[in-house]
């Protein structure tokens, strides 16, 4: 049965977990620290091609890349950002040019672009995306999949003005 009254030793350690816990700030009133930019990833610059064409679709199309692009600080959406997508499909490797393409974000800062199934290439399945328009810094991203099997990846970029 639980006492209902304050001892002096429940309230000595009551107080001091409170204490260590709000220095860690675990209770500290929550502040806008703003949205961080998205790094580039290593690796997500392979076989880049500068200028690929904006198109309606890559290839006979089944996979769906879709994303957002918002500003970091305030994380507004982007509406018209280039998003370049590239990648190891069924119907070419990420180097050939018909494997690229560029959409552009509508007034939500969404992208999406359909292309053919994306397959391991270095036992990995992946896609490439980049950010190249100008107004903010460059972002090149290589997000692996969980599957293979998988029919569509989501990619959200934070971009950071130049």
């Amino acid at each position: 049965m639980t006492s209902p009254f304050l001892t002096r030793r429940r309230l000595m350690a009551t107080g001091s977990a409170a204490v260590m816990t709000a220095g860690a700030g675990l209770v500290s009133p929550a502040q806008a620290q703003g949205i961080a930019p998205t790094p580039t990833m290593r690796g997500g610059a392979n076989n880049y091609r500068p200028g690929a064409p904006i198109v309606e679709r890559i290839g006979g199309g089944g996979f769906w890349m879709t994303g957002t692009v918002r500003r970091a600080g305030d994380g507004m959406p982007l509406t018209g950002q280039r998003i370049q997508i590239w990648a190891h499909t069924t119907e070419g490797h990420e180097r050939d040019p018909e494997s690229h393409g560029a959409t552009l974000t509508d007034q939500n800062g969404v992208f999406r672009l359909e292309m053919p199934q994306i397959v391991p290439a270095f036992g990995q399945p992946h896609g490439h995306l980049a950010y190249d328009s100008g107004d903010f810094e460059t972002v090149f991203l290589r997000p692996v999949m969980p599957s293979a099997k998988d029919t569509s990846l989501n990619v959200d970029f934070v971009l950071k003005p130049v």
